[in-house]
């Protein structure tokens, strides 16, 4: 996508939302089609009110054997804010590919510093494998992904393999791993706001890069070459570490900033950039159960 085409988009969105007097996220979600999916709202995995999730179910499911892929999305906000209802979007767009999405909330700070959000993402990933069957998906193709934050997030549960480990789930367990604009190798922090939410004793434990073994289910990275928030670096230094532990990733580079990353998934954007195309081409490129990694063997 040229920088004029986005530039175009961005005045036209900019113009309907003082027109509106709505955020941008609000008028994506307000754009987004209801037709692909149903969904079920306001589930709860766990005790507090920030353990809620929303699933939404395609009406109609790439089912094979087994059932649809699920895939459990995690949003960005710094590890401070966020909230389900935001993303919609995205779960319309994997559901309009006919993958049954998970989007779970989860404790942020000040609630909630490291780890104890990463403790909510195993938990909610526990969640969607048990419960998959019920809503038509296949636990054994099961997927996460995330952008900024989330990323991070998805990234660490697939490497520092003990989140999965204490709720009863194994690395191999996931089938894949999409990752958006993530900071996965961001030390040293840059503010006091980020110091506080890792706390130096467990703040290398935070930096998925460090815990790569080689045992990692295969990854799908996408990377804005115009991001200013996230550095980029960190996927290519992420990936260069999978790759020399022979783990399975793949780069993808397009002309876009951090957020315009994510809204390329939503219909008023989509014919902008091929991401949903490309992470349902990885995604249907697994059609084989997460269980014949050799890291379950």
């Amino acid at each position: 996508m040229t920088n004029v085409s986005l530039g175009g988009l961005l005045a036209v969105a900019l113009t309907s939302v003082a027109l509106c007097a709505c955020s941008p996220v609000t008028l994506v979600n307000a754009l987004t089609p209801r037709t692909t999916y149903h969904d079920l709202k306001d589930l709860a995995y766990g005790p507090s009110e920030r353990q809620r999730l929303d699933v939404y179910v395609p009406t109609r499911p790439d089912a094979g054997a087994g059932g649809m892929p699920v895939v459990v999305f995690f949003y960005g906000g710094s590890w401070q804010n966020g909230q389900r209802e935001d993303y919609r979007f995205v779960g319309e767009a994997l559901a309009s590919r006919g993958f049954l999405v998970v989007v779970p909330d989860y404790r942020t700070y000040p609630e909630a510093a490291f780890p104890a959000f990463m403790d909510d993402a195993a938990i909610a990933v526990r969640w969607a494998s048990d419960r998959a069957r019920v809503f038509g998906g296949d636990p054994e193709r099961l997927f996460l992904m995330g952008h900024s934050a989330g990323a991070q997030m998805v990234a660490l549960l697939a490497t520092d393999a003990h989140y999965l480990h204490a709720n009863g789930m194994r690395e191999c367990d996931i089938a894949g791993v999409i990752g958006l604009a993530g900071p996965y190798d961001f030390l040293p922090l840059k503010s006091d706001v980020l110091r506080r939410i890792f706390p130096e004793p467990v703040r290398l434990a935070s930096q998925p890069i460090h815990f790569v073994t080689g045992r990692e289910p295969p990854m799908w990275l996408a990377v804005g070459d115009a991001d200013t928030v996230v550095d980029p670096g960190n996927t290519t230094r992420f990936a260069r570490r999978l790759q020399t532990m022979n783990d399975t990733v793949e780069v993808r580079h397009y002309d876009l900033g951090h957020a315009m990353l994510l809204g390329t998934l939503s219909v008023p954007l989509r014919r902008y950039a091929p991401v949903l195309d490309d992470i349902a081409t990885f995604v249907n490129s697994f059609p084989e159960r997460a269980s014949a990694h050799p890291a379950c063997s």
